[in-house]
C-alpha cells in the first residue's frame, strides 16, 4: 500500500470514530521556531504595537521575543542575573498597544534565604534591541508573576515565590506573595504590599475575573490546596476551593456553563483533575474527573476554545525530567453538557518535553493555537490550530 493511501486511510479512522453528537478532533500543525536552552516562561503580547499577537521568553540566561508573522526573534535582555531566569510576564497595562515587561530570575530551587530577582525592563524607541533592567525589592525564591488589573484600571506585578523565606521543603514560613504598584518613572522607587503570606511550595497562579466589577482575582496553588484570592475593602481575601496539595492551576467553562479549575497535583506531579463551582458558595469545589493520573513530572496546563464549540477543552503538559520518561501534551475535551466523559487527545510525545504551555491567536484566523517551551528537548513549537 502506497504512503498516500496510508494516510488517507487512517485520517478516515480518526474522522469516523468521532460520533456526531461529539465536538470534533482537534487537527494541528506543529511548526518548531526556535532551539533554546530551557525556556522557562512564556507570555503571549502585542510587543511592538503592530496589532499582531508576539511570543515572549524567559530562557535561562535571556529575554526574548518572536515578532509575528514570521517569528523574527529579539533578545532584549541577557545575564539579568548569575543565576537562571525563572519567569515573565507581559501586558499592554497602560493601553498603548504596546506590553509592558516584567522578569524574574536568580532561580535557585531549594535555596530560600538569599536567592531571587524581580527586574521591570524598560524598552528603547526600537523595541527589538536591549531593554533596560530596572531591579526591584524581591523574596527569596522568585518563581511566578503576572500584571493583574486593580482598582480605576490600574495594573500592579504581583510576584509568588515558590518557598517561603527559611523554609526547608515546605516547612517553615509562609511565602510571601506580593503586589508591586509602578511609579510614574519607572526608575524610581517601586511600593508593594503583601497579598498573602500562608501558603507553602506554591507553584504556579493565575488572573481571573469571576465576580461582577472589572478587579481582577487571583487563583493560586500550593501545599494546601487552591485557593481563591479577591480585594476586598482594600485588602486580600482568601477562600479555599480544594484541600490537595496542587501545582498547577487553571479555570474554564464547562458545557453547561459551570465554571470550572483544572490542577496538576502535588507540585510536578503526576494527576490532572477537574473541579467545578459548587452551588453553595464557600463549599469546597466538587471533583468532576480525574484527567490523568499517570503524567511524568506535570508541568503546564492551558485552557480555552480550541474546537470552537463554545466551552473549553484543556491542554495539559509533562516534562518527564525528574520522574523520567516519555514527555508530552494532552488536548482533554468534555463529550457531554455535564462533562461525565471526557476524550484524551495525544498533541505531542518525546519531541516536546513541556515546560510552559500558553494559548493564543497568534495568526488572526480565529482559532486558538498552542505555543510549548520546552526544557530537555531545547525547543520553541507553535501549534496552529486547523481544525
Amino acid at each position: 500500500m502506497n504512503k498516500t493511501l496510508l494516510t488517507l486511510l487512517l485520517t478516515a479512522t480518526l474522522v469516523t470514530s468521532v460520533r456526531a453528537d461529539e465536538p470534533p478532533e482537534f487537527k494541528w500543525k506543529a511548526v518548531e521556531i526556535d532551539q533554546i536552552e530551557i525556556g522557562y516562561g512564556l507570555q503571549m503580547a502585542d510587543v511592538n504595537g503592530d496589532g499582531k499577537t508576539d511570543i515572549v521568553l524567559a530562557d535561562k540566561s535571556t529575554i526574548q521575543w518572536y515578532q509575528a508573522p514570521q517569528w523574527t526573534k529579539h533578545i532584549i535582555a541577557r545575564d539579568l542575573t548569575e543565576r537562571d531566569n525563572v519567569c515573565v510576564t507581559a501586558r499592554d497595562i497602560d493601553g498603548d498597544g504596546k506590553c509592558e515587561i516584567a522578569v524574574g530570575g536568580q532561580w535557585n530551587y531549594r535555596e530560600s534565604v538569599k536567592d531571587g530577582a524581580v527586574f521591570y525592563l524598560i524598552p528603547p524607541e526600537d523595541r527589538t534591541q536591549l531593554w533596560t533592567p530596572v531591579r526591584l525589592h524581591n523574596e527569596p525564591s522568585t518563581h511566578r508573576m503576572h500584571w493583574v488589573r486593580g482598582l480605576d484600571n490600574q495594573y500592579q506585578l504581583v510576584v509568588k515565590p515558590l518557598r517561603g523565606r527559611g523554609s526547608v521543603d515546605g516547612n517553615g514560613p509562609g511565602l510571601r506573595v506580593l503586589e508591586y504598584f509602578r511609579p510614574a518613572n519607572p526608575r524610581d522607587e517601586w511600593k508593594f504590599s503583601v497579598v498573602c503570606d500562608f501558603l507553602h511550595l506554591s507553584h504556579n497562579f493565575h488572573p481571573v475575573n469571576w465576580d461582577d466589577d472589572p478587579e481582577e482575582e487571583l487563583i493560586m496553588a500550593g501545599k494546601e490546596g487552591v485557593w481563591h484570592l479577591d480585594r476586598q475593602n482594600g485588602d486580600w481575601a482568601a477562600t479555599q476551593l480544594t484541600k490537595n496539595f496542587a501545582g498547577e492551576i487553571r479555570d474554564g467553562r464547562l458545557p453547561n456553563g459551570k465554571r470550572f479549575i483544572v490542577t496538576i497535583e502535588p507540585m510536578h506531579g503526576s494527576t490532572s483533575a477537574v473541579y467545578s463551582q459548587p452551588e453553595k458558595n464557600g463549599a469546597l469545589w466538587d471533583q468532576v474527573t480525574v484527567l490523568d493520573n499517570q503524567l511524568k513530572d506535570g508541568h503546564a496546563l492551558a485552557c480555552a476554545d480550541y474546537l470552537g464549540v463554545g466551552s473549553d477543552q484543556i491542554v495539559v503538559g509533562w516534562r518527564a525530567m525528574n520522574d523520567p520518561g516519555v514527555p508530552g501534551i494532552k488536548l482533554f475535551t468534555p463529550l457531554d453538557k455535564n462533562a461525565t466523559r471526557w476524550r484524551d487527545q495525544r498533541i505531542s510525545a518525546e519531541k516536546v518535553a513541556v515546560e510552559d504551555i500558553k494559548a493564543a491567536d497568534l495568526n488572526a484566523d480565529g482559532r486558538i493555537d498552542i505555543v510549548a517551551a520546552a526544557r530537555q528537548t531545547k525547543n520553541l513549537v507553535i501549534f496552529f490550530n486547523e481544525r
